[in-house]
């Protein structure tokens, strides 16, 4: 077999041009720098041969590639001085080998495998940008070359995991030599990897399945949590960015229903998802798919076992009404118009690589049952067998292989000029020259009437592909949202309807007849919002901001993990819909939820939604009867985490919709926390319990602090707790297999409460815990007993110490030791005060505060002079010298309201009092609802409109100035309270 030896030196021609002189000149003055070190380049730069002009233009070019050549010379110098083939080779190997330590069977660390990969990496990247746009390599050759280097980052990444994953005994390889041999891991390549198609800047899809049964898993019920680390150590290694750069970008989301399942799943599981389940894009997606790393051998099999699904039986006419749905075609999608070419997408635009793939995968889909000849995974083998096999004349194929591949050619471009995974071309002459450029054309029009013809082509031959044309009408008019084409008329129609964007509408819709989201990738799914849109068009136009209502409908939905479920309910429950466009102009954080949460939708349902707050009681009811049917520890915390999400949601509609205040919605709020920390107490507690027994006389209560303890917690609300505890004096360790003496004993119960709350499960996180209130802050132990508590308290908190207790109040835990709580509060709360200190020590407090988090804006409720800090620092004021005064202090845990109720009358002014709970009032309300709709500060320009329409009706203003005039002149008169009743 002869040797390749083609090397950048046998350039006959350069057909290069450089950006410009000036970019030629600095390219020059950068390759003398690196000459004086470097004797080759100094060689190079020493004569006039076309490697110079091309090596000159294409670091002009691409300000990557030139980059790379300053900050790494050597890469530069290595490509120019050897042939190129051995030197890609070395380069994969030295890749597949990046896993090896010098110590055999022993793991590298993470950072020495991701430095090892980046290098080879940067090596390889390097050189086939030269080698392509020297035209030594063809774009075949250049997907080839970076498909294998993929596979071989991956390979090298998997046997470093399982390694390290064995040598901390989780599992068990086979061979230390060769982790993956028999190891049951499949790791499949899916998309442009799996048919070594990857182009320069891409990502790569994996989907990773393992076989329970498998000598490598050593504990069956830990190899979720095992893999799922496993996955993101990979995920880490392979597309983190250090110095030497990243490997390459990783996505895990093609497996099954990821929105629910783990980032691994067993082989079994996977099987039963797609014979059950499995919809015409995941056998779509799977026709490209190819083991890549892991046991290779078992990817096989799992890919034969899958066969039936991709391929059925007989010719597929039920697949032909879905893929019609997917990709609907129209009459206005003939090649009427001209296409654009600055910002054209070369993948996803009209003409471009997709439309290729999807005339492909289309008769794949249909006909690939009966004929194996078209199971084949490339696109140009493909578009070949077709035509051997007469379902398009060879015509069609060679055009459209010439057009894939001119088309590749321009996206690797688009993407070595930066390295960035991008499919548009450039806006500007400017950077659109520089494509041109790197395709070795003349100028920019040259450039341009090539790709048009080429795009013209392959959106020609796409379009005779579909014949169905999709029409919907309405009362209002002609409803058309198929092609690519806006439909005049409709356009029209959306007008009239309220939005002001209607292409922008159009396209959106158009997106969802082509199936790309997951929610409208089935059949019935597409159906049933097909009906539902133009009721739902209805709907929207009539919000005050129809096209932001409905794009984030749009990105909502985008983010489901199906959708058949909810378009079925919104077109049976007309207020379900007006409810939803309410959300979606207002609340994007409640969209997020619902878009990630879909089964808060159930308690939507409920005709009782909007007419009552559910009470306590009924929550716990709840609750209960949810967990009844746990089956473990786990499986507890998911269900806290699934029916909090949903009551926490359900609280949310209704202060959306007005039925509760602000106010009300703390309360709300604090109950659920309440009971979902109560039941994840008592978990907690059997769990310990089980592993190490019971402690002697042991008790345990858990303190609410903050807005927790006083009943004021918003929907993005964290957790303040304390954990106190006591036991019998006497008692020296715990009871069971696994004994501990009552310090570790109770911080175990601490910490295993904590990650009850906080750690994210499937299912996400119940709350944020912060436990700086407990005695000594962060540096205190994060359990405390009650007597140290007690003593604490008494002798050594300072006044910030106690104005924080006047809001704590027990949670839950054992009875007698939740009454010595509330005792040792009574006591330390009724204390008789040195007034003069508590004045100076609040006033003081205050005026660090305004130092160290001054407000962002007069929206900043909290922070602001006047605000909600000065509200509560008054009632915790009033608290704290009340028993000075003669008067009974509120119990801990009274809510600000109810604390200026109890104790405003006889030490704060009639009218300050009345101007300090208007003010309390109106900033409640509104924090709960900024708080409820969007994450992190207000930013009253970026603010959606729906939640300027909800923040003006919650103050009962016109609009947002006289609102805003409202807000300073309140906090003004309470900042003035606030200084006249804590004279510092």
């Amino acid at each position: 077999m002869q040797t390749d030896t083609r090397q950048l030196s046998d350039i006959g021609t350069c057909t290069l041009r450089p950006m410009s002189q000036t970019d030629a000149k600095s390219v020059l003055s950068s390759l003398k720098d690196i000459a004086k070190t470097q004797t080759d380049i100094a060689d190079l730069l020493a004569g006039e041969t076309p490697l110079k002009d091309f090596v000159v233009a294409a670091l002009s070019l691409s300000p990557y590639l030139r980059d790379t050549a300053v900050s790494h010379p050597q890469v530069l110098v290595q490509v120019l001085g050897r042939p190129l083939i051995p030197y890609l080779q070395a380069c994969v190997e030295s890749a597949r080998d990046a896993w090896k330590s010098a110590d055999a069977g022993k793991p590298l660390t993470d950072a020495e495998i991701m430095t090892r990969l980046r290098q080879a990496k940067r090596d390889i990247a390097f050189a086939i940008a030269l080698a392509d746009l020297s035209r030594l390599f063809d774009a075949r050759e250049t997907t080839r070359w970076l498909s294998d280097f993929a596979g071989a980052a991956v390979s090298a990444a998997i046997d470093h995991l399982l390694l390290s994953a064995h040598d901390a005994g989780k599992l068990n390889v086979v061979y230390v030599a060769h982790p993956s041999d028999q190891s049951g891991v499949v790791v499949l390549g899916m998309g442009k990897l799996g048919a070594f198609e990857l182009n320069y800047s891409s990502d790569i899809d994996l989907v990773v399945f393992y076989e329970p049964h498998a000598p490598l898993i050593t504990v069956p019920d830990d190899a979720p949590e095992t893999f799922a680390r496993l996955l993101r150590r990979l995920i880490r290694i392979l597309q983190e960015r250090s110095g030497d750069g990243y490997v390459f970008r990783t996505d895990l989301r093609l497996r099954p229903d990821p929105g629910a399942t783990p980032l691994a799943i067993p082989v079994e599981a996977a099987m039963l998802y797609y014979e059950s389940r499995g919809q015409n894009w995941e056998r779509a997606a799977f026709i490209k798919a190819r083991p890549v790393a892991g046991d290779i051998k078992a990817g096989e099999a799992f890919l034969r076992e899958l066969t039936p699904f991709m391929f059925r039986k007989y010719l597929d006419y039920a697949a032909i009404a879905d893929i019609h749905s997917i990709k609907r075609q129209i009459h206005a999608h003939k090649g009427h118009g001209e296409i654009a070419v600055k910002g054209h997408n070369i993948k996803l635009g009209r003409g471009g690589i997709r439309e290729i793939e999807f005339f492909v995968q289309t008769q794949q889909l249909i006909a690939g049952g009966r004929m194996q000849e078209l199971r084949l995974r490339a696109t140009e083998p493909m578009l070949h067998g077709l035509a051997r096999a007469n379902w398009i004349d060879t015509e069609t194929a060679e055009e459209l292989i010439s057009a894939y591949w001119f088309l590749r050619d321009v996206e690797h471009r688009v993407q070595m000029v930066r390295d960035e995974q991008t499919h548009v071309l450039p806006t500007t002459d400017a950077e659109l020259k520089r494509i041109a450029y790197m395709m070795g054309f003349a100028d920019v029009p040259a450039f341009s009437l090539e790709l048009s013809r080429v795009l013209k082509t392959v959106e020609r031959r796409y379009a005779q592909l579909f014949e169905q044309e999709a029409k919907l009408s309405s009362e209002t008019g002609n409803l058309v949202f198929t092609g690519q084409g806006d439909d005049p008329d409709t356009l029209g129609t959306l007008r009239k309807l309220g939005f002001e964007r209607p292409q922008d509408i159009s396209r959106t819709i158009r997106t969802w007849h082509y199936g790309r989201y997951r929610a409208t990738q089935s059949v019935e799914a597409r159906e049933r919002l097909t009906e539902l849109t133009p009721e739902l068009l209805r709907v929207f136009g009539q919000n005050k901001r129809a096209d932001e209502a409905l794009l984030r409908f749009d990105h909502f939905i985008a983010g489901l993990p199906s959708g058949i479920q909810l378009f079925s309910l919104l077109g049976n429950n007309p207020g379900l819909l007006s409810l939803i466009v309410n959300i979606m102009s207002s609340a994007p954080r409640l969209a997020d939820i619902i878009a990630s949460k879909p089964h808060v939708f159930d308690g939507m349902l409920d005709p009782r939604l909007l007419a009552e707050l559910p009470t306590r009681d009924y929550l716990a009811e709840r609750i209960k009867g949810f967990l009844a049917t746990a089956r473990h520890y786990e499986d507890i915390l998911d269900r806290l985490r699934i029916t909090a999400s949903e009551q926490r949601f359900l609280i949310g509609i209704r202060l959306l919709t007005g039925v509760i205040t602000g106010v009300q919605a703390g309360h709300a709020f604090t109950d659920l926390a309440d009971l979902i920390l109560t039941a994840a107490l008592d978990a907690v507690l059997h769990e310990v319990e089980t592993a190490h027994g019971k402690f002697p006389g042991g008790r345990v209560a858990v303190i609410g602090m903050g807005k927790l303890g006083s009943h004021e917690l918003t929907a993005g609300s964290d957790v303040d707790i304390i954990l106190l505890y006591d036991h019998d004096d006497e008692g020296s360790e715990s009871d069971g297999a696994k004994p501990l003496d009552s310090i570790r004993y109770f911080t175990r119960v601490t910490q295993r409460l904590i990650a009850a709350l906080s750690a994210p499960t499937a299912e996400g996180v119940l709350y944020e815990v912060d436990m700086r209130l407990r005695p000594s802050g962060n540096k205190g132990p994060v359990a405390t007993r009650i007597n140290a508590f007690a003593k604490y308290q008494r002798e050594e908190a300072w006044t910030w110490e106690h104005m924080a207790l006047t809001r704590a109040r027990a949670l839950c835990g054992e009875e007698s030791l939740i009454a010595e709580v509330d005792m040792i509060f009574r006591e330390v709360l009724g204390q008789s005060r040195d007034v003069a200190k508590v004045t100076a020590d609040v006033a003081e407090m205050r005026g660090l505060i305004d130092k160290e988090k001054p407000p962002s804006d007069v929206w900043d409720f909290k922070l602001i002079p006047g605000g909600l800090v000065d509200i509560e620092f008054i009632a915790q004021y009033l608290a704290l010298i009340a028993p000075a005064r003669g008067i009974a202090t509120p119990p801990g845990g009274t809510s600000t309201v109810d604390v200026l109720r109890l104790l405003g009358p006889a030490l704060i002014a009639p009218a300050d009092l009345d101007t300090v709970q208007e003010a309390l009032t109106l900033f409640t309300d509104l924090s709960q609802i900024v708080r409820l709709c969007i994450e992190g500060d207000l930013e009253l320009k970026d603010a959606p409109a729906g939640l300027v329409e909800l923040l003006c009706r919650a103050g009962d203003s016109p609009d947002i100035k006289v609102l805003e005039a409202d807000i300073r002149r309140l906090s003004k008169a309470v900042r003035r309270i606030f200084q006249a009743t804590v004279k510092s």
